[in-house]
């Protein structure tokens, strides 16, 4: 079993460690689904080169596809897999040497704020966790995470449907180390629901195909208003 479990181990690290894979795998964390052809241009690979690449990670269950007429549509395959791919990342940017490279615009604006698979990371997921805690709503370790009843009142006020359909072995509410900012934002079903509701708020919206998230004027004005939070794009603050 152990011998099993190692092998495992050894295919999944060599299928993430390939530049080509990870660079398409990133792409997805975005949460939505992307065809072959996106990704190829992403990765910058031809086409039959991605559809070999996209065929290990779719048998390995990295991924899942689904096919419409003549377009695969590609995601994540699971909240687990988003977890190991985040946590390589903070690692990766935590625990080894920086590499001195310029940061371009994109960087920036993925440090401000991203989708993290289905929920909001970067400084603006962070200062949501920061102000949600700091109100008692949620308590965050590194253990994970956990809803309080004030919280579950104030967030199912605020529109969120925290019922998570069953069965479903999703965690409820987690911590996420964020690799940028080093500390907690929120994870889980309450993250997910979190996310899609500002979004569907017009609070935030998505950049494109990007990870990017941008923070509307109408999401300045109600992130300041519910939970104190000020920010410009760019900049945040309590």
């Amino acid at each position: 079993m152990a011998m099993t479990a190692s092998a495992n181990m050894v295919e999944v690290a060599a299928l993430v460690g390939d530049t080509a894979r990870a660079t398409m795998l990133a792409a997805l964390m975005s949460g939505q689904a992307l065809t072959g052809i996106e990704l190829a241009g992403i990765a910058r690979i031809s086409r039959s080169t991605a559809s070999e690449h996209l065929s290990k990670l779719v048998a390995a269950r990295l991924l899942s596809v689904t096919r419409r007429r003549r377009n695969s549509y590609y995601r994540i395959a699971s909240p687990l897999v988003a977890r190991m791919l985040e946590s390589i990342k903070a690692v990766a940017a935590i625990e080894t040497p920086a590499r001195h490279q310029p940061r371009s615009a994109e960087d920036d604006a993925l440090r401000f704020a991203r989708t993290c698979y289905d929920h909001l990371a970067g400084r603006l997921g962070v200062a949501i966790a920061d102000a949600l805690v700091a109100k008692r709503y949620v308590a965050l370790s590194e253990e994970g995470g956990v809803l309080t009843r004030a919280g579950t009142r104030f967030l199912t006020e605020f529109g969120l449907d925290l019922v998570q359909p069953k069965p479903s072995k999703r965690v409820f509410c987690r911590a996420c180390l964020d690799w940028s900012e080093r500390r907690y934002h929120i994870a889980g079903h309450v993250g997910a629901a979190l996310c899609d509701r500002l979004i569907g708020l017009g609070w935030v919206k998505r950049d494109g195909r990007s990870r990017v998230i941008r923070v509307t004027p109408v999401g300045q004005r109600g992130l300041r208003e519910a939970l104190g939070v000020r920010l410009e794009q760019g900049r945040t603050s309590q």
